[in-house]
């Protein structure tokens, strides 16, 4: 009789965030498949659990999924976990997972920590329904394609970036998605974990803003807001809302927040 490949989630920062029933797992099973054996380690050393690791990363998943399939046809059990969260989601573990399926293994999920999920319940967007897109594309033409790809699907958007792209992803979403409310999550369950809010071009600024950028972004974008008609000038826009009996300050705000620029950027573009 095969084994069982557990897929365990781990705290994607916070060591407690962890359940009971997957520490029992970590701790009962025969081998536990990981991405990078030195971080799954810390997690293993602070609850002494002391069961034999084994690297399984996408550089090497076609290869290493044969050889655990093997163990599991064998009669040991597996514990599969990624870096930190739930596997399989923006991490590997398809192919282990859809063979032992095909060859009969039981496949046991163990729930738990989600960046996705942690976002969503502290965001204060609504979050009946909502679209997981991964990571962004790297190039700004594959970015701003999946950008508008997504903003297609009519409902909020929610991306994993990193430190080293971010402003330019949020400059490509300014673009894309106008005033549309954004919430950046950094650090998430960490002792730095921040929430951002505002649109696009605000959250840009802020990081600008600062010197040093470490930590990875989980960011939500709203439900966006209809397209504004870019043959509009600034200038006939903010008039518009003047003539509407808005005031001016006020008229200069809801253009920004509609165009996904900070007022700042909407002051220099008028007096240019």
């Amino acid at each position: 009789m095969s084994g069982v490949l557990y897929v365990v989630a781990t705290p994607i920062g916070n060591l407690e965030d962890i359940t009971f029933r997957a520490v029992r797992v970590l701790k009962e099973v025969d081998r536990i498949a990981c991405e990078d054996t030195r971080q799954t380690r810390k997690l293993l050393d602070h609850y002494g659990i002391t069961t034999p690791v084994i690297s399984y990363h996408e550089h090497n998943e076609q290869s290493r999924s044969e050889e655990l399939l093997r163990v599991l046809e064998l009669g040991l059990n597996i514990a599969l976990v990624s870096d930190a969260g739930t596997p399989l989601v923006a991490d590997p573990g398809y192919r282990v997972v859809e063979k032992a399926r095909q060859r009969g293994v039981s496949v046991v999920p163990i729930p738990g920590p989600s960046a996705i999920l942690a976002l969503l319940s502290a965001a204060g967007l609504p979050t009946d329904r909502f679209a997981f897109l991964g990571f962004l594309p790297a190039k700004a033409s594959q970015r701003k394609k999946a950008l508008s790809e997504g903003r297609e699907l009519d409902m909020p958007l929610i991306f994993f970036e990193t430190p080293h792209r971010i402003e330019e992803a949020l400059r490509d979403i300014a673009e894309v998605f106008q005033g549309t409310p954004i919430v950046l999550a950094r650090e998430l369950t960490k002792v730095h974990e921040e929430f951002l809010r505002g649109t696009a071009g605000e959250l840009g600024e802020m990081l600008r803003s600062r010197n040093v950028m470490r930590g990875e972004f989980t960011l939500m974008i709203g439900k966006p807001e209809p397209v504004v008609d870019r043959s509009v000038s600034l200038e006939e826009e903010v008039a518009e809302l003047v003539n509407g009996g808005v005031e001016r300050m006020q008229a200069l705000k809801e253009v920004a927040r509609r165009r996904g620029l900070s007022k700042r950027e909407v002051y220099r573009q008028l007096r240019g």
